[in-house]
């Protein structure tokens, strides 16, 4: 489930991220996120946008609930990328316009299809703060979704990160009408004109203090799931002890950092607690055949890519994926930090847990099968 407002009134299960959130508003102002897809980006940005409505009542008992947070409602702008093929640049400009097309129906503003998107959401930020007398609140889910879907398309893909970098440069002209920004996705273009229009950014995708915003770490697997445990051990006949390293073989052991915690992947988790029997579920819910191609386009030696090395700037972005297409896996989940070599600047990744490994292994076998 994606939607915060959702799994609480209906009474589900939350892991409490909200000292997160708390933390990012009230250092920052700006914010890039990268994680590999199903890893929560969507509901972290649903619980930011219910936390920025004022919805205090549903985040009784958690974190932020105890803070000194005054509760105030703020317009929010959510925009979701992942819902298109992108097979033109005219594409993305009417989701960008449909998409304006609800905010300015929201807040009674006049739509004027004559003006560009861009023009028209610097007016939009702008009249929206004067109209609610308070800042307003931007969140992109899967800002790179246009990108990374045109990879093999320069032609297209340069069309596509030119729309992105006017559309998103409006966020830093409007800056004085903004509360708060976080764009998520998989990957960083670093050196496209997104980032450097939007240069006020911070990210922290590497970042220590925020390695565990998405996913469960060890201790919330335990105050979160010990019942579940329970039940998933009855099923199979095993015990708790067997059935928590089984898990940790399988889901656990991603890094986003040097020294952070093991962190599940929630998807695989979720899924295995549900069923009641462990398969390959994030793995099999998509899968690499775009990264497959970029490996064999570059010849890339297979049984190099367990403690492969890379540089945090290369980590960072993926404008090297064309040459080097080790920080495209790392970005995407297939391979995480494992260790790092301080003498020479460098990272040690390898694949995180045995799903994703022998997933990997299994998709390359069959690939080259039907070749």
């Amino acid at each position: 489930m994606q939607s915060f407002e959702s799994i609480r009134e209906g009474a589900y299960l939350y892991v409490d991220k909200t000292k997160f959130i708390y933390d990012l508003v009230m250092s920052g102002k700006s914010y890039f996120l990268s994680r590999p897809r199903r890893f929560g980006k969507s509901l972290l940005l649903s619980t930011i946008e219910t936390f920025f409505k004022g919805r205090r009542n549903l985040f009784d008992g958690l974190y932020i609930a105890g803070t000194d947070w005054a509760w105030e409602e703020y317009p929010v702008l959510h925009l979701d990328l992942s819902i298109q093929n992108y097979r033109s640049s005219s594409e993305l400009v009417q989701i960008l316009s449909n998409t304006l097309d609800v905010w300015e129906d929201r807040y009674d503003i006049t739509h004027d299809h004559a003006l560009s998107v861009s023009i028209r959401f610097s007016n939009l930020i702008r009249n929206i703060a004067e109209k609610c007398g308070r800042q307003v609140v931007i969140l992109v889910d899967e800002y790179d979704q246009p990108l990374l879907k045109t990879l093999t398309t320069q032609e297209l893909q340069n069309e596509l990160r030119q729309e992105l970098q006017t559309f998103f440069s409006v966020i830093k002209a409007e800056d004085k009408y903004v509360r708060f920004v976080m764009l998520t996705g998989v990957s960083k273009f670093s050196k496209i004109s997104i980032f450097s229009g939007l240069n006020n950014l911070n990210d922290i995708s590497l970042d220590e203090r925020y390695n565990n915003i998405c996913g469960i770490s060890d201790e919330e697997l335990d105050s979160y799931f010990a019942e579940s445990i329970i039940q998933f051990a009855a099923a199979k006949k095993q015990s708790e002890q067997a059935i928590r390293q089984q898990l940790k073989e399988d889901y656990d052991g991603y890094h986003f950092c040097i020294t952070g915690d093991d962190i599940y992947n929630p998807f695989s988790i979720l899924n295995a607690f549900d069923k009641k029997t462990f398969g390959e579920y994030w793995f099999g819910s998509g899968t690499p055949t775009m990264l497959v191609e970029l490996l064999k386009s570059k010849a890339f030696v297979l049984s190099k890519i367990s403690g492969c090395r890379c540089r945090e700037s290369e980590l960072a972005g993926s404008d090297v994926f064309l040459d080097n297409p080790i920080p495209i896996l790392y970005q995407s989940g297939y391979l995480t930090i494992k260790d790092y070599e301080e003498r020479f600047g460098e990272y040690i990744l390898d694949y995180p847990n045995r799903e994703v490994r022998e997933g990997f292994v299994n998709f390359l076998r069959q690939d080259k099968k039907t070749r």
